[in-house]
């Protein structure tokens, strides 16, 4: 048995920082150190705090190395591994004590405040090895399930947990999986949604990475309690160590007898795939999604009938995400009434964001439903880069909506999100500080929705493209009055009248950022600024007269040769040439250039 565990992340965001070329290293130095029966180097899944990747963390001490690079590695095993001396200089900052001594990677403000259920085999097991994942009590739920229960004992259960889908909808798993129980016996068919595509989202991709058994053993569980003996895992393409450790634990379970026929002598027979999805973000709507598994262009199909009655090649399907399967294991074993003790009434549970954009804390953190936005971005989240403001929160990506400063503290719950105009969604939350511009940020998300459209029906192909119309009007200072009262009438149009959810929901970002920031439109369709000074066409840009010394400086950068001026002479800007690139303020050192 070894003295010392080395855990390394080997989740998408660390491989691409070299963590294999980390892993190696580790292996040669332990054993250049004689270390070899002490020591073990394990990958894992993410561990959550992704901006600080590769993360190293040494057990039994629990020690967070940060952003590790290969060259550190021979230190780290002499000093730490060898003689017993941890390298304070390597280590996450927020680990180091007042007096020198070094607390463990969890006695931190991001992972305090967490709980990981959905994530809690992330980062701690190897994906790859399937005796890891049984060691913390993998497939123990799943042979409760065919040896103790009965299919509608499971059903029951998962019903008075509360959980809901983490997909988006919010829709009770065991609600939808009653439905598919429900319908006469025959061929039926268990789906996993893993093709999430909004911007900033990888919340699935994480656990698919870091714990592949745990949606094998879910999707068997659902399998038993609904009557399905097939199962498919609907997986992007773009997700290859993802598609890779699953297609591993698939075959490592059929070879234990744990997928296939007579599973654990119960009789029980659950076979299961996986199929790759092309990146077409509507293929995370379940009728497109049951569309492209089935070998046809991924669109949306009318509902009802809903894929519980008429779902894979006709027969009853039940689809969830991965999140919400990855909850199924522990609700089995812990009980419902454990699940619903965490979270709200009505949304009982832990939720998994990936929280990005304007956060000291880039990663996945898992709290209980509830936790308020203000907790997520001040204390997990280390609060704004350079002491700018919080300025809104996106949720739920392109389907969702802008949460501004004066609901910080609102609790994320499916209701009082909706209550404010956004959604949870899949779990993106995307912060912006002072210097966003919020019309600027609509074009963002809309860009994307008209590029994803599968184009199938007309409010959403065509409406889409009108509204980014408009906004790019607004951007370039090409708005009229009344533009603001068409573009929300239009907003209405699509969200009645579109076939799917992609549709129904794409003017979320507009509407809601209409809603709180009202007058940033009106700035730029009426006063043709843009206040954050982001969009590029309603900018001018000049230089103060008392604060030019004449270097040159700026002159020289130009790329366009717009500045004016002589050595240790006052400079102007030829306005009709000026391209605001903003090299010219970037390189000024006397603040002389502003721009407005």
């Amino acid at each position: 048995m070894e003295r010392s565990h080395v855990l390394v992340c080997a989740g998408t965001g660390c491989v691409s920082s070299s963590a294999m070329l980390i892993i190696k290293a580790l292996n040669e130095q332990i054993e250049k150190q004689g270390l070899k029966d002490e020591v073990k180097v394990v990958q894992t899944g993410c561990f959550g705090l992704c901006a600080l990747g590769p993360i190293v963390i040494v057990y039994p001490e629990g020690t967070f190395y940060s952003r590790v690079e290969v060259e550190n590695i021979p230190e780290i095993v002499e000093e730490h591994l060898l003689k017993g001396r941890i390298v304070t200089r390597f280590v996450y900052k927020e680990t180091v004590r007042d007096d020198g001594s070094v607390s463990a990677w969890d006695d931190t403000n991001f992972y305090r405040k967490q709980e990981r259920v959905s994530l809690r085999n992330c980062g701690v097991i190897d994906p790859e090895v399937l005796e890891e994942y049984i060691a913390f009590d993998g497939y123990k739920a799943l042979a409760k399930v065919v040896t103790e229960m009965t299919p509608e004992e499971v059903i029951e259960e998962i019903k008075a947990s509360g959980l809901r889908g983490r997909g988006g909808a919010g829709f009770p798993t065991g609600l939808k999986w009653s439905f598919a129980a429900a319908q006469p016996p025959g061929q039926k068919y268990v789906a996993c949604n893993a093709d999430e595509g909004d911007p900033g989202a990888f919340m699935d991709r994480s656990v698919l990475e870091g714990d592949p058994h745990v949606i094998i053993e879910s999707m068997a569980i659902a399998g038993y309690a609904v009557g399905a003996d097939k199962g498919y895992v609907y997986v992007r393409a773009e997700y290859p160590i993802a598609v890779s450790r699953l297609d591993i634990a698939i075959k490592q379970a059929k070879e234990a007898g744990l997928l296939g026929e007579n599973i654990l002598g119960s009789g029980f027979n659950f076979d299961l795939e996986y199929r790759l999805g092309a990146g077409a973000f509507v293929c995370g709507e379940e009728t497109a999604l049951i569309t492209s598994i089935e070998g046809n262009r991924g669109e949306p199909r009318p509902r009802p009938p809903f894929p519980a009655v008429k779902g894979l090649f006709g027969k009853p399907t039940v689809l969830n995400n991965v999140e919400t399967y990855a909850n199924i294991p522990r609700i089995i074993l812990n009980g419902a009434e454990w699940f619903s003790s965490m979270g709200t009434e009505t949304s009982k549970g832990t939720k998994v964001f990936a929280l990005g954009g304007m956060i000291e804390n880039i990663g996945l953190v898992e709290v209980p439903m509830g936790t308020t936005l203000r907790e997520i971005v001040e204390e997990i989240g280390g609060g704004i880069p350079g002491g700018k403001q919080f300025k809104a929160a996106q949720t739920g990506g392109p389907s969702g909506g802008c949460i501004p400063s004066e609901h910080l503290d609102v609790p994320i719950d499916f209701e009082s999100l909706k209550s404010i105009g956004s959604m949870m969604g899949s779990g993106g939350l995307i912060i912006m500080d002072e210097d966003s511009c919020m019309v600027d940020i609509a074009r963002f998300f809309l860009d994307f929705t008209v590029d994803e459209s599968c184009g199938k029906c007309t409010p959403c192909r065509i409406g889409t493209k009108r509204l980014l119309e408009m906004l790019d009007r607004f951007a370039a200072g090409k708005g009229k009055p009344g533009d603001l009262e068409k573009m929300e009438e239009l907003c209405h149009y699509i969200i009645k009248n579109s076939l799917c959810a992609l549709g129904q929901t794409a003017p979320n970002p507009v509407l809601s950022t209409l809603k709180y920031f009202r007058e940033e439109y009106e700035a730029h369709v009426n006063d043709k600024k843009c206040p954050a000074g982001v969009c590029t066409d309603l900018l001018s840009f000049s230089i103060i007269p008392e604060k030019c010394i004449g270097c040159t400086l700026c002159l020289k950068v130009c790329p366009t040769n717009a500045i004016i001026g002589k050595v240790k002479e006052k400079h102007v800007i030829d306005q009709d040439k000026c391209i605001k690139c903003g090299v010219c303020i970037e390189k000024c050192k006397f603040n002389a250039i502003i721009k407005q």
